[in-house]
């Protein structure tokens, strides 16, 4: 999941700055997600896959399939 998370960061040529700043934690903390050293809430969880346009399944790795349901 969290190799995904920086994948989809990086493929937009974000920073984790901007990312932290959509999710409105600290640099840091987003860091961590990306880790794997801080489970990420589901609160934004939510949002990053809003974000992405994918589902949350695919953010954790339950899916392949990057388009979102619906």
């Amino acid at each position: 999941m969290y190799r995904r998370l920086r994948d989809l960061r990086e493929d937009k040529d974000l920073t984790q700055q901007q990312l932290a700043t959509l999710l409105k934690v600290n640099q840091t903390t987003y860091s961590r997600y990306e880790s794997g050293a801080l489970d990420i809430p589901s609160t934004s969880l939510i949002k990053l896959a809003e974000f992405y346009n994918t589902s949350i399944d695919y953010l954790v790795g339950l899916t392949n399939n990057k388009k979102p349901y619906g």
